[in-house]
């Protein structure tokens, strides 16, 4: 179970459920892959809805990477996100705003 004072977030990958955090490590990953400078400019696109499909996959994998679980993009593109791209982007969206703030 996803602890959200430690940053986590729950998502159910091929019916096995796994917990997201992004650690430092993750969160340099993430830079890198995305090209990005600081996350700040991928903050401001959620907080928009102005977010790719590419930095959903992108947050999930770091994510999941984060919280120990070693998969690649690659492995999670053939993977059953359950509730579909939906429930993908909301679970980054989530795991984005915890990361940078306290759970209320």
């Amino acid at each position: 179970m996803a602890n959200p004072f430690a940053g986590e977030v729950s998502v159910t990958v091929d019916g096995t459920p796994r917990v997201m955090k992004l650690t430092l490590g993750a969160l340099a990953e993430l830079e890198a892959q995305l090209e990005a400078d600081t996350l700040v400019g991928l903050v401001e696109r959620f907080e928009r809805g102005a977010f790719s499909s590419r930095e959903v996959m992108a947050l999930i994998v770091a994510g999941l990477r984060g919280g120990g679980w070693r998969v690649t993009a690659d492995e999670l593109l053939t993977a059953d996100i359950e509730g579909g791209p939906v429930e993908a982007a909301r679970a980054a969206a989530t795991l984005l705003a915890r990361s940078f703030s306290l759970p209320s």
